[in-house]
């Protein structure tokens, strides 16, 4: 995994179960863009273009994981889980999630209501549900 607003979250949810080190390889958090380009390998470029809240990012993060880590999945998240730091354009609770594995990427777009830990878990939920979906195709 790649996070930035869930900040480990859903390396924690993965790993809370016991043999996780069968599926499980590692992650990063990646909560400054700097991070986002030295450890996920999202381009300069990119973050400047869409902003660090972005769909683009989010696949990035995905692609950049698993790449780097050389494993079958990757997950990238990336969003505002406030209280601050929206806008009316990406409000807070904007969260871009992406899931990339060999069928390719899949990224999605959601606005979640509530405080920063709900989004951040509803944000992990999204993701391990994303990442689900795709094992089972």
């Amino acid at each position: 995994t790649a996070e930035s607003c869930t900040g480990g979250l859903v390396a924690e949810r993965l790993t809370r179960v016991a043999g996780s080190s069968e599926y499980f390889e590692g992650s990063v958090v990646v909560y400054s863009n700097r991070l986002k380009t030295r450890l996920a390998g999202v381009s300069e470029a990119l973050l400047a273009e869409h902003g660090a809240v972005s769909e683009e990012v989010g696949r990035a993060l995905a692609e950049g994981v698993r790449e780097r880590l050389d494993t079958v999945y990757g997950i990238g998240i990336t969003g505002i889980a406030g209280p601050g730091g929206g806008s009316e354009e990406k409000p807070v609770g904007t969260v871009h999630i992406a899931v990339a594995g060999p069928e390719g990427t899949r990224a999605l777009r959601a606005v979640l209501p509530g405080d920063r830990e709900r989004v951040r878990w509803q944000s992990s939920q999204i993701a391990l549900e994303t990442l689900r979906r795709q094992l089972l195709r």
